[in-house]
């Protein structure tokens, strides 16, 4: 398809969406979800917007998302954003939260493989431009990754950054045109590592060597006592998000205020 019948059939969607979906439903929707345990928040999710996908990063609370969805059997769409600069230890956990709930977890991957991205734009570009780097190798993929879907669901929590605390159980989500679903959003993290250890869900060993959050190769590292948990992300810089769930306006995306190249930067497989 060209990428101006796939922007069109984006925006088409996007507007058919933001025609059906009322902003006060959304709020008395997570209204009424606030004392619901996550499986049942996802279910309700399912029932009201069918058309909806999960995309994991593979921290622990995804882990926690992928069992919830695999024990009740819901029909949730499952992809991750594969940006080739993953942790083996990622790569090794994908393998294996597949063969232990017996799903698939698609890949979508950006436009240019890393080697490709330093032979246009320098080598090492997070960097230099990490923001730039996030948008082409997250941002992108992921909003073309979207765009079949009413409804997306992410693992974040209001306690993990200052720009997440305000997040709601279900809200709409101006960056990538559809409805977003936080699960976790209540949750601390006390309380996804309890349910984890009871439901023995498989997490990334990285957690086990001093990484509370994991990214890209590049941008993650050990976090010591007493840091932040999101303090090896992005090591010495202001940026502590990658722009996937930051508003449209952030410094996360600004790189490409635009929006008219944030569709179609993406391969599947």
């Amino acid at each position: 398809m060209e990428k101006g019948s796939e922007n069109g059939v984006k925006d088409s969607i996007i507007r058919e969406l933001e025609g059906s979906v009322n902003r006060a439903e959304l709020e008395a929707l997570a209204d009424s979800l606030a004392d619901a345990a996550p499986h049942e928040i996802l279910a309700r999710a399912v029932e009201r917007f069918p058309r909806i996908t999960f995309a994991t990063g593979f921290g622990v609370e995804g882990c926690l998302l992928i069992d919830l969805i695999a024990r009740y059997d819901l029909r949730i769409d499952l992809f991750t954003l594969d940006t080739g600069l993953l942790f083996p230890e990622t790569y090794a956990l994908w393998q294996r939260l597949e063969a232990h709930y017996r799903l698939t977890i698609r890949a979508v991957r950006p436009e240019r493989t890393v080697p490709e991205q330093a032979a246009e734009f320098g080598d090492r570009l997070w960097e230099r431009e990490p923001e730039r780097c996030c948008g082409m190798r997250k941002v992108l993929p992921l909003s073309s990754a979207l765009a079949p879907f009413e409804a997306w669901v992410s693992a974040i929590r209001r306690d993990q950054t200052r720009e997440r605390a305000g997040v709601r159980i279900v809200e709409w989500d101006p960056t990538f045109g559809l409805v977003k679903v936080n699960p976790l959003a209540l949750w601390s993290r006390a309380d996804v590592w309890s349910a984890v250890r009871r439901n023995e869900v498989p997490f990334n060993a990285l957690h086990e060597q001093g990484y509370p959050s994991i990214g890209c190769v590049p941008c993650t590292s050990p976090v010591l006592s007493g840091e932040d948990p999101r303090a090896g992300r992005w090591r010495g810089r202001e940026k502590k998000e990658c722009g996937i769930h930051a508003r449209f306006d952030s410094r996360a995306v600004s790189w490409n205020s635009n929006r008219e190249e944030m569709r179609g930067d993406v391969r599947t497989g």
